[in-house]
């Protein structure tokens, strides 16, 4: 992959947005208004999947990014703004592809235990973990316990992810807290960095959701 044109969101922008990030239920409350966030430098064994999955030609994407930024003299794992590129080939005129640190929340889980809790960019975290490299992450605290990520810790953590190459019908991604309106406590992001959580094929590089 090479770049074609990109942009760098400042850390005070990136913050700013996310704290306008919205719930798909609940009269779409602004989940992160009251909450404190900031970037942080992490060990990806401090944080915790909800997600039992990754596919491989997700984390094969987050890869490429990180190799085509590098020559740049830009550390995809170390960001503290927001990235929005056009990859060669691209139309300018279209939107750019976001690629965020990931966002990491620190929830309180059905047993009280408190977690340093995935909530976006899974596949993010998983290639620094093959990377061997620490990560910089949005972290939030304080979320209101009204609006609790919509899924539960994994109790066994990174034991508990797969590296899958493609999901097949009926496989169980996650342990979802309330499974009959979980999406109502969805986070979305989409709608304050477009295309951050579509699905796109690897030949447009953009699969950077979760």
């Amino acid at each position: 992959m090479k770049i074609q044109k990109y942009e760098l969101l400042p850390e005070a922008e990136l913050l700013a947005r996310l704290k306008k990030t919205r719930l798909r239920g609940f009269d779409r409350a602004e989940v992160y208004r009251d909450a404190s966030l900031e970037v942080s430098t992490v060990d990806t064994n401090d944080l915790t999947p909800a997600q039992r999955y990754v596919l491989a030609d997700g984390v094969q994407t987050i890869l490429d990014v990180a190799d085509a930024f590098a020559p740049l003299g830009i550390d995809v794992f170390a960001l503290r703004g927001a990235l929005l590129f056009w990859p060669e080939g691209a139309d300018a005129a279209e939107a750019p592809i976001p690629f965020l640190p990931p966002v990491i929340e620190e929830s309180t889980e059905a047993d009280g235990r408190k977690v340093l809790l995935i909530n976006d960019g899974i596949h993010r975290v998983y290639a620094a973990r093959k990377r061997g490299r620490d990560l910089n992450v949005v972290l939030a605290r304080n979320v209101p316990a009204d609006y609790p990520y919509y899924a539960y810790a994994l109790p066994d953590g990174w034991a508990q992810v797969e590296e899958l190459a493609e999901l097949t019908e009926g496989y169980q991604k996650k342990a979802y807290r309330n499974p009959d309106n979980y999406k109502a406590l969805f986070r979305d992001f989409n709608e304050i960095f477009d295309g951050i959580q579509k699905q796109r094929p690897r030949t447009n590089p953009g699969h950077l959701k979760a």
